[in-house]
């Protein structure tokens, strides 16, 4: 396997454990997500938005009386290149 080939949005540190968060625990809000990463506001809202862009995630805003919610979710194609991503970094370290 050659590792350019590699998603290249995923293959990313900040974006390879947004990814690894959302498969393992559902749906995370922006608080919730940046704390678990120890990022900044500004790193998340990057990554974030490549990732979306991508159709790796959904991000969704809404209320909760009258504070704004951002709230992400892996979508069903970020699963699949998610699960692909980490077959192929197995297939290039040998695992079967």
């Amino acid at each position: 396997m050659n590792p350019e080939k590699l998603n290249k949005i995923i293959h990313e540190r900040v974006r390879l454990a947004i990814m690894s968060a959302l498969a393992a625990r559902g749906k995370l809000t922006f608080p919730e997500l940046k704390d678990f990463l120890e990022v900044t506001d500004g790193n998340l809202s990057v990554h974030s938005r490549i990732l979306e862009e991508g159709g790796l995630i959904s991000v969704k805003k809404d209320y909760v009386g009258r504070k704004p919610r951002t709230t992400f979710s892996i979508t069903g194609e970020g699963r699949k290149q998610f699960r692909k991503y980490i077959e192929d970094l197995e297939e290039m370290i040998g695992k079967e």
